[in-house]
């Protein structure tokens, strides 16, 4: 059960994500993230490369480690497309997010489930209060979700708790910054123009404390007492995406975010 300001966060998001025209077919959510068309194409391209950098480095390995099906956590799950695409590997998805509509969060996930039957289960909560036992998870994956997070090292022990040993936490396409000056120029920027983007639901929308964007410093400082070291995977983006820094620089604007692919092996 989410408590009053979180449901209410998450109602206003679907209701935004719906006006941003997120809801994808039947055919696309089968697709992704490999969405070749529509207005949302190019920004797949560049989660796309993150996942295929997961599959290669984190998911594939532990599985032929262990030898045996995973059960994998999908934080922030969205409409579920990488819990499916974790059951296509023959692995256990759980697809953990705070909303269950079906517009982009789990609901949308119903074709997904009917395509990979037995391979996806479906919670409705927050991260920062996981409904699992310990040692559920072999692989735990923060799914474009942890910039979200209100306190960062309380939700990095929930996901420790969870993620048996043996097992890796995954961090896929959340914004990272080098320092805190280029990231609070960004939430500085992204609240100047809260009201043009969301309009009546700014204040919903911008009511949760959420960090917004991850640092290598701050990564490490939440992490200190949890025994998580973290490996940056760089990973090659399409090259407009890698152009980005040497145009802001151009055009005098401030430092773009990475995204990359971070993990830390859960001892």
């Amino acid at each position: 059960m989410l408590d009053p300001a979180l449901a209410a966060f998450a109602r206003a998001y679907a209701e935004q994500r719906a006006a941003e025209g997120r809801r994808l077919a039947t055919a696309d959510l089968l697709a992704l993230p490999w969405l070749r068309h529509g207005p949302q194409a190019k920004q797949w391209a560049i989660r796309a490369r993150t996942f295929e950098a997961f599959m290669r480095r984190v998911l594939r390995p532990v599985a032929a480690r262990k030898a045996r099906p995973l059960t994998v956590l999908d934080l922030g799950a969205g409409n579920g497309w990488l819990s499916y695409r974790a059951g296509c590997e023959g692995h256990l998805a759980i697809a953990l997010d705070i909303r269950g509509d079906k517009i982009d969060g789990l609901g949308a996930a119903d074709c997904l489930v009917a395509h990979s039957p037995g391979r996806i289960e479906r919670v409705v909560a927050s991260f920062d209060a996981i409904p699992l036992a310990d040692d559920t998870a072999d692989v735990t994956v923060f799914n474009a979700s942890l910039h979200y997070a209100t306190d960062l090292a309380a939700v990095l022990r929930e996901a420790r708790r969870v993620t048996a040993p043996g097992g890796v936490i995954a961090i896929l396409d959340s914004p990272f910054y080098g320092g805190e000056a280029a990231g609070l120029e960004m939430v500085l920027e992204k609240r100047l123009r809260a009201s043009e983007w969301f309009g009546e639901r700014t204040a919903v929308l911008t009511s949760l404390d959420s960090i917004e964007f991850l640092t290598p410093a701050r990564l490490a400082r939440a992490s200190e007492r949890l025994g998580l070291e973290w490996r940056r995977h760089r990973v090659r983006y399409p090259l407009a995406y890698e152009l980005r820094p040497l145009l802001a620089r151009l055009r005098g604007r401030r430092t773009p975010s990475r995204f990359d692919l971070w993990t830390a092996a859960v001892r």
